[in-house]
């Protein structure tokens, strides 16, 4: 196909762009940089290394500068440019004359499918209840452990003592989940919090989980407000999901944080919103587990109990957000989005 001038693609609404044997950006169309959401000028020389976010295209590229005439398709892309928000496509590479590629771009949704969480058979919920019932006791023996231990200590050896501490607070959350599967029970009444007082909670239990295995880094957004939520129940769920990072061989965990305007999540659209991503360079999500992932009891290890994703999904809906995620790999991503309240920016 012979490379197009700018204004024979502009007329087209699927966003489009002819790449140089470099893969350097040569033209696009309107729509591709209003898809991007930045101006076309500057657009002009930009390197598709610079754009495709999870380098996924480069292969595909050479594959066609080499000499493949069939048009290549590269599912579910991240592109973005520099301080834009993320944009996913199905992506088509196809020659040009010219030696290069022509690049179409036919944008979809970030998380593709149905909610698997509708999916959950009602006897399940009994299931969840006996498995409730039966952590009673342990729990129970735990704290009792833990207070005698207490008093054996040193107390001027405020290391142990911290930890001890932190073996408390952690099994008295666990017997409050635990009541709450059997008796279940309103929702709190959400409070202002701060989510990075919650993730630092969660480091300091990976930290004494994991040691020296996994390399733990924050990357936070500080303009981030406080907004109401419920402290005790998102520690849960990103801890479960932190763990899971760890479980999948990940030698490092990267906790990331947001904030996104107008974002859109199920139905509703949020002037303001978190985005809360766990990444991990682990094994990745087992292709046949994918479409149940968030199923209760499903688990891609032997010895794991499948709870965990289904309770952080369930903590995502308690605040009005979504959890989902993309995973290949060496990169797995779970996205966690929560709405603010929208003076909560001030």
């Amino acid at each position: 196909m012979p490379a197009l001038a700018a204004p024979a693609l502009d007329p087209l609404t699927t966003p489009v762009a002819v790449l140089d044997a470099a893969g350097t950006l040569r033209t696009c169309n309107a729509a591709f940089a209003r898809w991007l959401g930045v101006g076309a000028r500057r657009l002009h020389g930009a390197a598709l290394t610079a754009l495709d976010a999870d380098a996924r295209l480069g292969a595909a590229l050479a594959r066609i500068v080499a000499g493949e005439s069939a048009p290549l398709r590269v599912r579910r892309v991240r592109l973005r440019y520099p301080d834009t928000d993320d944009r996913f496509a199905d992506v088509w590479l196809s020659a040009d004359d010219d030696g290069g590629a022509l690049l179409e771009a036919h944008p979809v949704d970030e998380f593709p499918g149905d909610d698997p969480a509708l999916l959950l058979p009602s006897a399940l919920a009994a299931s969840l209840k006996g498995l409730a019932h039966e952590l009673r006791n342990p729990l129970a023996g735990l704290k009792g452990a833990a207070q005698l231990l207490g008093r054996r200590i040193d107390p001027r050896d405020a290391d142990t003592r911290d930890l001890i501490d932190l073996i408390d607070d952690e099994i008295a959350r666990l017997t409050g989940l635990v009541d709450r599967l059997l008796n279940p029970a309103p929702p709190r009444v959400h409070a202002p919090l701060n989510i990075h007082a919650v993730l630092e909670r969660v480091l300091r239990l990976a930290e004494h989980d994991a040691g020296w295995a996994v390399r733990l880094l924050r990357d936070y957004d500080p303009s981030l407000p406080e907004f109401d939520g419920d402290s005790d129940r998102l520690t849960q769920a990103v801890w479960n999901l932190v763990r899971n990072a760890i479980e999948a061989g990940a030698g490092q965990v990267t906790l990331r944080t947001r904030v996104e305007h107008g974002l859109r999540i199920g139905e509703a659209v949020h002037p303001i919103a978190l985005r809360l991503e766990i990444i991990d360079d682990g094994h990745g999500v087992p292709e046949a587990l994918a479409e149940q992932l968030f199923l209760p009891l499903v688990s891609g290890r032997a010895e794991g109990s499948g709870l965990g994703l289904a309770l952080a999904q369930q903590v995502a809906r308690e605040h009005r957000g979504s959890l989902a995620y993309r995973s290949r790999p060496g990169h797995t991503v779970f996205t966690l989005l929560l709405p603010m309240r929208a003076g909560a920016a001030a």
